[in-house]
C-alpha cells in the first residue's frame, strides 16, 4: 500500500516537469528562426572563404571614369543588358564610362539617369555584352552587430581585386548624408568605393563607399542636419561605411532581380593587368580615404 502511495506521489510530483518540458519544446517548435532544419540550412548556406572570394570577385566589376576609377557590381542582367550599381561619387569623376569584367574585358557603359539617388550616395551604369556574368544575390535578411563582412573592390592598379574580411560594428537607426548606415571593421581603401560588401553567405547587405580615418572635417552628418559629439565621431573614424542594399531597393527595386551564380570557369577568371591606365583611383573631397594604404585585416587576390 505504501509502495503504491509512493508511486502516485512520484507522477504527480513529475507532471509539472512533464507539462513543462512540452511546452517549452512546443513554443522551441513555432519558432522558425530557431528550429533545427533551419539551423541546418543556415549552417549549410553558408560558404567557405575561397568560395566567397570567387563570388565576390564574379560579382565586382571596375569603374573606368574620366581619368580615374572606382569598383561597380553586377545587379541585374536583361537579355544582353547589364546593369551595374556603384557610387554617385565615382561617377563624378568623369563624363564617360567603361566597365571591366572580371574576364579582363572592357565594356562601354552609360549612366541610368532613369534611377535618381538625391539623397543617397549611388549611381547606376548600363553595358551591353553577349558574355554570361555573375549577377550578386541581393540579402534577404537583416544584418546584426557582429556578423562576419566581406568588402571587395579594385584599389590599386597593380594590386588587382582585394577581398577584405571584418564585421559590422554600427547600424545606425539614422542614415548620415549619402545614406550610410553600416559601420565594419573592414578596410576599404580609394578604388573601392562602389565594390560590394558581402555577408557570409555571400550576398549583397551593402555598397562600399566611406573609407576610415577621413582627411578632413566632418563627413558624419545626418540628413537631418545633426551630427554626433566629438568622441563619437572619433569612434565613428575607425570604421569603413556602406549604404546599405536595401536603401537602393527602397528606391529602385526594378534594377535588382534574381541572382546568377558565377560557373566554375568564371569562378577561375584570373584577372589580368588592366589595359585602361588611368592616373590615380577615384578622388572626391566629399568623401574620406583611409590615412594609410595598410590593411589589419586578411586579405585574399
Amino acid at each position: 500500500m505504501k509502495f503504491r502511495i509512493f508511486c502516485m506521489l512520484a507522477c504527480v510530483a513529475s507532471l509539472p516537469l512533464t507539462l513543462s518540458t512540452q511546452a517549452f519544446s512546443s513554443e522551441v517548435a513555432s519558432q522558425p528562426n530557431i528550429s533545427s532544419a533551419n539551423l541546418t540550412s543556415q549552417a549549410k548556406a553558408q560558404l567557405s572563404l575561397n568560395q566567397l572570394r570567387d563570388r565576390g570577385r564574379a560579382i565586382t566589376v571596375k569603374v573606368l571614369a574620366g581619368q580615374g576609377w572606382g569598383s561597380g557590381i553586377l545587379i541585374k542582367k536583361q537579355g544582353q543588358v547589364y546593369t551595374v550599381i556603384t557610387n554617385a561619387h565615382v561617377l563624378r569623376i568623369g563624363k564617360s564610362y567603361q566597365i571591366q569584367t572580371a574576364d579582363g574585358k572592357i565594356y562601354t557603359a552609360q549612366a541610368i539617369k532613369s534611377a535618381q539617388f538625391p539623397d543617397d550616395d549611388l549611381g547606376l551604369l548600363s553595358f551591353k555584352s553577349a558574355n554570361n556574368y555573375a549577377i550578386a544575390a541581393i540579402a534577404t535578411s537583416s544584418l546584426a552587430i557582429g556578423d562576419q563582412t566581406f568588402a571587395i573592390g579594385y584599389p590599386d592598379e597593380q594590386q588587382g581585386l582585394v577581398f577584405n574580411t571584418g564585421k559590422v560594428e554600427y547600424l545606425l537607426p539614422q542614415a548620415f548624408r549619402g545614406g550610410y548606415q553600416v559601420g565594419y571593421s573592414n578596410d576599404i581603401f580609394k578604388g573601392m568605393s562602389g565594390g560590394p560588401l558581402l555577408n557570409r553567405r555571400g550576398e549583397l547587405v551593402g555598397v562600399n563607399g566611406k573609407h576610415k580615418y577621413p582627411l578632413w572635417g566632418n563627413t558624419y552628418i545626418f540628413k537631418d542636419g545633426s551630427t554626433p559629439v566629438l568622441q563619437v565621431r572619433r569612434k565613428f573614424d575607425a570604421s569603413s561605411w556602406a549604404v546599405p542594399i536595401q536603401r537602393f531597393l527602397q528606391l529602385a527595386p526594378q534594377f535588382a532581380t534574381g541572382a546568377i551564380l558565377p560557373t566554375q570557369e568564371q569562378s577561375s577568371f584570373i584577372v589580368p593587368e588592366f589595359s585602361h591606365s588611368p592616373s590615380s583611383p577615384e578622388e572626391s573631397p566629399n568623401f574620406p580615404i583611409p590615412a594609410t594604404n595598410q590593411t589589419s585585416g586578411s586579405s585574399f587576390w
